[in-house]
């Protein structure tokens, strides 16, 4: 009775997931439109896609890349500094997602806000739904003068298509439209700068070989991430494509030799404390691991740290890799970005998602939020207008 009853509960539980996919795929064909939206109209009459209104904004400068750097309209070096939000859906159904999250995070000093956006939450709200959001952010940023980067937040192994949870599953063709239709929407936009091709790339082991999700060499990887970047420039040519190297984006050590071969583009790289594997957590430790592994991409290439931040052992959500206790890793990697002109974005403005910046809804900053909010307000807001 046991294994009769556990054959039928598998067999329910391979039903409901491949009906769940087969749900997903049509939507996907349909640019988003779920089947029961066409059969109650004529397919043929479905709109083309539209751009979003860039003359509804406040003017704002457009960001490019100069050499090593990234410049405004004047050709000016501009430094990113800010902070990650959660996804548009999290936030939604948790009655956060307002303008006055924005303002909150201007507030603190932003001039750049990260929105990572899951593939799962992609297809289960759909792309108008996101727009619709998305479009509202680009209001809420642009009212403040800051920036958006848009993020693709999967991890995993976009090759063999295994990732490190069902909310990052995705695949080459889904990614693709993803950024087809971001770059066409948000064309001439100076608000929406950076895009954030793949948040995570993995590379065989996780977990210090506790598991696989399969083998991805560089040069594979880079020549998906070209065509990514193709794509994306077709639609969008002033848009900036910004493209992460392996081991959860902080492994960028094939760029010197193998860099991507497009011109516009940035890299990202995600310094939390512990992938620097230093003996003895001091400044100078942290500075000359980071020169080693990703540092010296900053002298040839923009770098953009687009995720970091610490928790101490034993606190809310703590994990590996960003554990950390003796308050040293905020001031030195700080100051190893300055002294680099390295954007970043810290992770993340939300209660929840760990480590976090803010231990509620009131905006109380947490450990690592007090110093970032800190160091922000003393870094951007001065050269408010």
């Amino acid at each position: 009775m046991k294994n009769n009853f556990l054959t039928f509960f598998t067999r329910l539980i391979f039903l409901v997931l491949f009906s769940s996919t087969l749900v997903q795929a049509s939507d996907q064909q349909n640019h988003g439109f779920t089947d029961d939206q066409i059969a109650e109209g004529e397919w043929w009459n479905i709109p083309y896609p539209t751009r979003f209104d860039a003359s509804t904004l406040k003017p704002q400068q457009m960001l490019s890349i100069n050499g090593n750097q990234l410049v405004d309209s004047d050709n000016k070096v501009f430094t990113l500094k800010g902070l990650n939000i959660a996804d548009i859906d999290k936030l939604a159904r948790q009655g956060q997602w307002k303008k006055s999250l924005f303002d909150e995070v201007a507030a603190w000093g932003s001039n750049v806000v990260r929105i990572p956006i899951h593939p799962m939450a992609w297809r289960a709200r759909g792309k108008h739904w996101y727009f619709q959001e998305l479009d509202n952010a680009v209001k809420w940023a642009n009212e403040h003068q800051m920036y958006l980067i848009i993020d693709w937040h999967s991890i995993g192994n976009l090759k063999t298509e295994m990732f490190q949870h069902p909310m990052y599953s995705t695949n080459i063709a889904e990614t693709s439209n993803f950024w087809r239709d971001i770059a066409f929407r948000y064309k001439g936009v100076p608000t929406v700068a950076v895009y954030e091709i793949f948040n995570e790339p993995t590379d065989d082991f996780i977990g210090n070989g506790k598991g696989s999700l399969g083998k991805i060499s560089w040069d594979e990887w880079r020549e998906l991430m070209e065509s990514m970047v193709d794509i994306v420039k077709v639609y969008n040519e002033q848009a900036i494509p910004l493209i992460a190297g392996f081991n959860w984006a902080y492994d960028l050590s094939e760029v010197m030799e193998k860099p991507i071969r497009r011109e516009g583009i940035a890299y990202a790289i995600h310094p939390y404390p512990q992938k620097a594997k230093v003996a003895e957590e001091s400044i100078d430790a942290f500075k000359q691991a980071w020169q080693k592994q990703w540092g010296y991409v900053a002298e040839r290439y923009p770098l953009m740290a687009t995720e970091l931040g610490w928790v101490k052992t034993g606190g809310y959500g703590a994990h590996v890799p960003v554990l950390h206790d003796n308050g040293t890793y905020g001031p030195a990697i700080v100051e190893f970005m300055a002294e680099r002109n390295i954007s970043w974005a810290a992770w993340v403005f939300d209660p929840e998602w760990s480590p976090v910046m803010i231990k509620d809804w009131d905006f109380t900053p947490s450990e690592q939020g007090e110093f970032f909010k800190k160091t922000l307000l003393e870094d951007n807001l001065p050269n408010d207008e």
